[in-house]
């Protein structure tokens, strides 16, 4: 769930003049003008007549400048923004608009919010009738496009009298920095995974391994053939007989996800209704197996894609990666693992140590929001490093990125092999939906036909690629956008299922 304190602080403010001349006549001020114009007419038989044109302007213009008059000044409104959610991507975030009308005549307002174009893509125009001492709201929805920090324009607005004959111009200044997260799934859409999660664990404490792992289970009596590493010195010491350590299997394992924030992660892709095409590798020595779009038999990720996967507009492969770093964060901490963040291009983004709890689960979604994808190629190596470094005991690596299509093996690939020298890699490249529709059309005519061979081309060496990191040991997966997430949570769900860390 999206916590309360993600979402940005209602601001308020007094509204400003837009200017010395911050007024104008409306359309029935107009008009009503226009009509004055009717006194030519009885004027072609009695010019006098014609004078009664220039007295009903007249009075026209001074019942509307006595209408200007009685307006409140724009010191004596207040407006008010308040957000309902955190805005998030590919969700539907509620803004609140408030005034308050300390004068004394009621006023019909319009009312322009000035956003950036990463929340609305056209500022819309909004009517509100605003009663002395009363505060009036209205709402209205904006779905944001782009994750990141965004600044906030002023509030625009146009209020006249019930007469309706001048309309002042004001302004708020409601700025403020908003951020967009990356799409936030809520436990419902993660309940058959947060069940599955449930399940493996009650499987764990049920079949407990002692002597395999080194998390603390129990003290017990000293027996031929136990490790000397393993005695007690200080039980040793109170009870005068040698007593040994019990370890278990550790269930508390660290998770750690890396993204790549090079130039490849900036390609747009729109989420494709088919469903995850998965590389058909297992790690060595492991049983397990991944054929077709799903390598879990209890969770279908062709029934999940379109319930986890973003809709809506295209997005970037990074903001694919955040949405789905966001699910598996979520449903690891609720697994009781620690999560740790590595995201990098030329150099470190975001680096955050294992951790648990609601705290940890915030500074985790507050540093995904703001990872951005960089011109440059990533520096893989240096991401590798630094991963050794803070992470000397196996853990889980789950890595998204993508493989440049150059003749030379890329370097992606080198650093995922000294990962595996040590840690389980689940290795996810995103691919393009649209090179593997031109890879599976049927050319008609020449352009066509190389088009397809270059598409098969590169789809062939993708596949080599996998294969050569697979037989390393690696878990790899090839995956379309929309059943990243899903696939991802599946594969998580397996290797803790197993105990593969």
């Amino acid at each position: 769930m999206i916590s309360p304190s993600l979402h940005p602080d209602p601001v308020t403010a007094r509204c400003q003049t837009r200017g010395r001349w911050a007024f104008g006549l409306t359309g029935r001020t107009i008009f009503l003008l226009l009509l004055g114009f009717l006194g030519i007419v009885p004027g072609f038989w009695d010019a006098r007549l014609a004078y009664s044109m220039l007295a009903w302007d007249a009075l026209v213009l001074l019942i509307a400048l006595l209408d200007g008059l009685r307006l409140p000044a724009p010191a004596e409104l207040a407006a008010t923004r308040s957000w309902s959610n955190a805005p998030a991507l590919d969700s539907d975030t509620e803004i609140e608009l408030t005034l308050e009308n300390h004068g004394k005549l009621i006023v019909a307002c319009r009312l322009t919010d000035d956003l950036p174009a990463a929340l609305i893509e056209h500022p819309a125009v909004h009517r509100l009738t605003v009663y002395p001492r009363v505060p009036a709201s209205l709402r209205y929805r904006v779905r944001p496009g782009e994750r990141g920090n965004c600044e906030t324009g002023w509030l625009y607005l146009r209020y006249h009298s019930g007469l309706g004959l001048v309309e002042r111009w004001a302004r708020a200044p409601l700025t403020q920095q908003v951020r967009v997260y990356p799409a936030l799934r809520t436990g419902e859409e993660q309940q058959i995974f947060l069940a599955r999660s449930r399940q493996i664990d009650l499987q764990l404490r049920q079949a407990r391994l002692r002597g395999l792992g080194r998390d603390f289970e129990s003290l017990r009596e000293y027996r031929q053939g136990d490790d000397l590493r393993d005695i007690c010195w200080t039980a040793t010491a109170r009870r005068g007989d040698l007593i040994t350590r019990q370890y278990q299997t550790e269930r508390s394992q660290a998770v750690w996800i890396v993204l790549d924030c090079g130039r490849l992660m900036r390609t747009r892709v729109k989420s494709a209704s088919s469903s995850a095409k998965g590389t058909g590798f297992s790690p060595k020595g492991t049983g397990f197996s991944v054929k077709g779009t799903g390598f879990s038999p209890y969770i279908d990720p062709e029934q999940r894609s379109r319930a986890l996967a973003p809709e809506g507009q295209p997005h970037s492969k990074l903001d694919h990666a955040c949405t789905t770093a966001v699910a598996l964060a979520q449903l690891a901490l609720f697994s009781g693992d620690r999560v740790g963040l590595l995201a990098y291009g030329q150099s470190i983004q975001q680096r955050i140590l294992p951790g648990r709890g609601a705290a940890h689960m915030r500074q985790l979604i507050e540093a995904l929001a703001q990872v951005h994808s960089e011109p440059s190629e990533a520096d893989h190596l240096r991401a590798t490093a630094t991963l050794n470094r803070l992470q000397p005991r196996r853990s889980l690596i789950l890595w998204i990125t993508d493989l440049a299509e150059t003749a030379m093996r890329p370097e992606v690939i080198d650093g995922a092999m000294q990962l595996l020298r040590r840690h389980v890699l689940l290795f996810v490249t995103m691919a393009q939906p649209e090179v593997e529709s031109i890879a599976a059309t049927r050319p008609r005519n020449v352009d066509q036909m190389f088009r397809a061979a270059a598409a098969q081309e590169m789809a062939a060496r993708r596949e080599l690629l996998l294969a050569r990191l697979h037989e390393h040991g690696a878990l790899t997966l090839d995956l379309n956008p929309d059943a990243l997430t899903s696939s991802v949570l599946n594969q998580y769900l397996t290797v803790k299922e197993r105990a593969m860390v």
